[in-house]
């Protein structure tokens, strides 16, 4: 039987805390020059590594384009990510891709055109929601059961979907973000859509002296892969929507920091500024292996 032909292969660490030692952000598995795979092979290697995020770089279809990616979990594909974006681009900007602008660089995903700017750390444009609004009592209901938390300790709940369907939690504070136990079982199964109450949920909670601990709010996110809960360790895309949700009713500043992963032993940090219409998501990226796979 004849071998594969090798493809680039890199691992990257995302969202870890600036200086850090590549191990404390959320890792990312990327598969460069991906043509001619097909979306079995795909599928079975995002299985494979049984990272949270496996990614594929592909030549884009949009003339607008720099690279195209298309972004799996062990359980299915997703539209768009926020982590895998960052350590995307960052491991096609070190295989040598050239941007058509110098300071830009424009992903094609499942969701369309995603801009990133690399200075001063790589960031991405948060992409438009594609459901807002407070949640219904049903799927506020269902949240809080799905989060084990009570009416008493929340004070907000949103829709900020920007593709994996999110709804955010508020509450009072980031101890009781880091407090928060999910129960697996009122957490839905969901097959290929967002359907009630979406595929994930998230957390967040200020920290009343921010200058103490190096970040304004404390993040957790949960989401069902298959038969599984999953606690991500930092998730761009989450933190994409809460910003817009938070910075735009006025309840969070237009920079700041979001921590994210402690209850993993992560140490994982978010960069996020408002500038003009535009919500940047920043991190560290960090790579932290290099070598090529066998697919085909």
């Amino acid at each position: 039987m004849d071998r594969p032909a090798p493809r680039r292969f890199t691992q990257v660490d995302v969202f870890g805390p600036p200086g850090g030692d590549g191990l404390s952000g959320n890792p990312l598995a990327v598969v460069h020059d991906a043509e001619g795979l097909t979306d079995d092979m795909l599928a079975a290697f995002a299985r494979w590594t049984n990272l949270s995020e496996t990614t594929f770089l592909l030549p884009p279809t949009d003339p607008a384009a720099d690279y195209r990616v298309r972004i799996f979990t062990p359980g299915g594909e997703l539209p768009f990510a926020g982590h895998p974006t960052l350590g995307s681009a960052h491991a096609w900007l070190e295989a040598g891709g050239v941007p058509r602008q110098p300071d830009r660089v424009v992903q094609e995903c499942a969701v369309g055109l995603v801009p990133l700017r690399r200075e001063p750390r790589l960031a991405f444009a948060a992409p438009p929601l594609l459901r807002t609004g407070p949640a219904d009592e049903g799927d506020r209901a269902r949240a809080l059961a799905a989060l084990g938390v009570s009416e008493h300790e929340v004070l907000a709940v949103e829709w900020v979907d920007n593709g994996p369907g999110w709804i955010a939690v508020e509450l009072a504070d980031a101890e009781a973000v880091l407090a928060v136990e999910p129960v697996a079982e009122h957490f839905p199964v969901v097959d290929g859509d967002a359907g009630a109450l979406g595929l994930a949920l998230g957390v967040v909670g200020r920290w009343s002296d921010p200058s103490a601990v190096g970040k304004d709010v404390e993040v957790r996110s949960f989401f069902r892969d298959g038969a599984h809960l999953v606690e991500d360790p930092v998730t761009g895309s989450l933190n994409a929507g809460l910003a817009q949700w938070l910075i735009g009713a006025g309840r969070l500043p237009s920079t700041y920091v979001a921590g994210q992963g402690a209850r993993l032993r992560r140490d994982g940090r978010v960069f996020v500024e408002q500038e003009g219409a535009d919500v940047w998501i920043a991190g560290e990226v960090v790579t932290t292996v290099r070598g090529e796979v066998l697919l085909g």
